[in-house]
């Protein structure tokens, strides 16, 4: 391939069309005709050497020259829109960061302590019990329960992660049942099936419902342990137990307001690990 014959411009295409999955939704977000963001690509392919669609009546799906083309552009775009980009004074660094329902909340309980004093950050929480793909920048940081294979991701291993039943002292011997797919909703479903006081579709509501004295609730022991009202009612549950890592792209790590956020998030689990019984 000789670079000389890649018009970089169908560079920026080729961004669309991949993140938007096809030419017509593409085509309203770069103002060219769906006719010719095909010949572009068409032409794009021609002078790379490479095929990076599999063209369908679906749309345009990536072949895996597509997808590591598109994580390459995806890195380099975000390296030049920090360079060119023009920060207004008043304005805090966004920085967004993924993690599941139980590492939400434990996050949201130190605040204060992420976005530094005077704030210096602005956070963007985005809950999900899914997987965010940071190399394609859907978010910054993301708490995982596996260490991530990827090459352009740098992980920390932060704490072991357990489960246990938790209730309070007077709450009636039945269970509350948590409708995802999570493993602890599937170990739940498999103990009680459809015997339960009722079904939540959030893991967050299933703590509710346990400090409102309605039945057993599995949770986390950071969040179980952290309840004055609740109890343990059973022992943990070694085959939920699991690491949790801190990951990060390997670029975005050296962004100022990343590397201050990932020391804070350090210094809060260092001191949570600290502070834990050492029998427990």
């Amino acid at each position: 391939m000789n670079e000389k014959d890649i018009d970089w411009n169908d560079l920026k295409l080729f961004l669309a069309v991949a993140r938007e999955g096809g030419l017509s939704a593409a085509a309203k977000s770069t103002q060219r005709s769906p006719a010719t963001l095909g010949r572009r690509m068409h032409e794009l392919e021609r002078s790379m050497e490479r095929e990076l669609f599999f063209r369908h009546d679906r749309g345009y799906e990536l072949t895996l020259d597509g997808k590591s083309l598109l994580e390459e552009l995806t890195q380099v775009e975000s390296q030049i829109l920090y360079q060119t980009a023009t920060p207004e004074k008043t304005s805090r660094p966004l920085v967004k960061i993924s993690a599941g329902t139980w590492t939400t909340l434990a996050l949201l309980k130190n605040l204060d302590k992420l976005v530094g004093s005077p704030p210096d950050i602005l956070l963007r929480f985005v809950s999900e019990e899914k997987i965010l793909a940071i190399s394609h920048r859907e978010i910054v940081i993301g708490f995982r329960n596996q260490r991530p294979k990827e090459d352009a991701l740098v992980c920390r291993k932060l704490a072991r992660i357990e489960f246990a039943p938790y209730a309070t002292e007077s709450a009636p011997d039945v269970w509350i049942k948590v409708v995802a797919d999570t493993p602890s909703a599937r170990w739940v479903n498999s103990k009680v099936g459809k015997n339960a006081v009722c079904e939540v579709s959030s893991p967050r509501n299933s703590l509710d419902l346990a400090l409102e004295n309605k039945g057993i609730a599995l949770l986390p022991t950071f969040i179980g342990d952290a309840q004055p009202l609740l109890q343990k009612v059973g022992n943990t549950i070694d085959e939920l137990s699991h690491d949790q890592w801190l990951v990060t792209h390997h670029e975005d790590r050296y962004l100022p307001e990343v590397r201050r956020l990932i020391q804070r998030l350090n210094l809060i689990f260092d001191e949570t690990e600290k502070a834990k019984p050492v029998n427990k």
